[in-house]
């Protein structure tokens, strides 16, 4: 048995979360958007993956373990934007590992692009929390355990909340202790709100800002102090 599964082998609250009509619904509407992106998008997928190859000298796509529903781990997708070195989980705005080309892509998110794979897979949903790296759901609370009940997600209100997160790591002196003692508990917090008061007209919503982000809109609150 996994150690995040041993660790989460009590039955998760799924109560507090979703009903089964929700969940049906939420993984239906993932299921037809996936098809229809991939469909549309995969060439592009493909001339980036190759132009991230040759731009890295590494494959083109980047697999890393992430934990998933139920604590359960799987390999998150991405397009590689940074060059195989040895360094943190923690990205900064500035850090050197990231190549010419790697910027374009995770300035326009695009390199995020091969998670519809993760989606049609049913690892991920299009909206949810982000999948944290092993290590962080071992932090979780046992009220916070909740947001292990639902799919993660590309987008969602603690991403659109952070999503100049490498910009704003790059501006203090312990970009990992930050993280990890402000950003990951108010990413926390938002996700358990997201998972408690989930709407499909809500998760309609995280999407068009997402797509079309506009001021204050695609930020619930104020970055925390």
């Amino acid at each position: 048995m996994h150690p995040y599964q041993q660790r989460l082998e009590a039955p998760l609250p799924h109560e507090l979360g979703l009903t089964p009509a929700q969940r049906f619904l939420k993984r239906t509407f993932d299921l037809m958007l996936a098809v229809a992106l991939l469909l549309l998008l995969l060439p592009l997928i493909l001339v980036a993956a190759w132009a991230a190859a040759r731009d890295t000298r590494a494959s083109g796509f980047f697999l890393q373990q992430r934990v998933g529903r139920d604590g359960r781990p799987f390999r998150v997708i991405k397009l590689r934007t940074m060059r195989p070195l040895a360094g943190t989980s923690v990205t900064t705005l500035d850090d050197p590992r990231i190549t010419r080309f790697g910027g374009l892509l995770r300035r326009s998110k695009l390199d995020e692009l091969p998670q519809l794979f993760n989606v049609l897979a049913g690892h991920m949903s299009f909206v949810g929390p982000r999948p944290d790296v092993p290590g962080f759901a071992d932090r979780l609370d046992e009220q916070d355990r909740v947001i292990l009940a639902v799919r993660p997600g590309i987008t969602g209100p603690a991403t659109l909340k952070y999503r100049d997160e490498e910009r704003l790591l790059a501006g203090v002196a312990d970009p990992e202790r930050y993280n990890r003692e402000v950003i990951f508990p108010d990413k926390v917090r938002l996700n358990r709100d997201y998972v408690l008061h989930w709407s499909f007209g809500r998760d309609l919503g995280y999407l068009w800002h997402t797509l079309f982000p506009s001021g204050n809109a695609a930020r619930s609150e104020e970055q925390p102090e």
